[in-house]
């Protein structure tokens, strides 16, 4: 698939279906916020992402204040979830980078990560090109979402 045909199909918004991690040791599969996760991804046609993913069913915090949580609220509200935008960009191979400008993870700050992107009909298929580290483990991570609104 050419490369602006990739980047114009991605365009829009995408609702997640699964996200799973095969840890490179040959371990099981694991399902690192749940295999209820919930998620969208939205790709803008000016070349920007918007990435969310959060384990259902997260505990609110005690006061509702949303800058009022216990130290331990804020750290299980931010294990059970995963955020990032910025710039993204298909090179002429179909590669597809996303660009962290703002994360929650402040590691991934700045960093660009490639992504493996297969495309079928209204599905979507996004793979990490390198391993990533979770849990202590090298994983390669596979998200599949479903288009919205379709």
């Amino acid at each position: 698939m050419l490369a602006s045909q990739l980047r114009e199909q991605l365009v829009g918004a995408w609702r997640l279906v699964s996200y799973e991690v095969r840890p490179r040791d040959g371990s099981a599969v694991a399902y690192p916020l749940g295999r209820d996760v919930r998620g969208w991804i939205l790709y803008t046609p000016d070349g920007y992402m918007s990435a969310q993913l959060m384990a259902a069913g997260r505990p609110p915090y005690a006061n509702g204040d949303l800058h009022g949580g216990t130290a331990d609220e804020c750290a299980t509200a931010a294990r059970g979830y995963v955020a990032y935008s910025g710039p993204f960009h298909v090179d002429d191979d179909g590669t597809l980078t996303h660009e962290m400008d703002v994360s929650l993870f402040p590691n991934w700050i700045g960093n660009v990560q490639q992504r493996v992107a297969v495309l079928d009909g209204d599905r979507l298929q996004l793979g990490t090109a390198a391993p990533a580290r979770i849990d202590g483990r090298e994983v390669d991570a596979v998200l599949h979402w479903a288009r919205a609104g379709r």
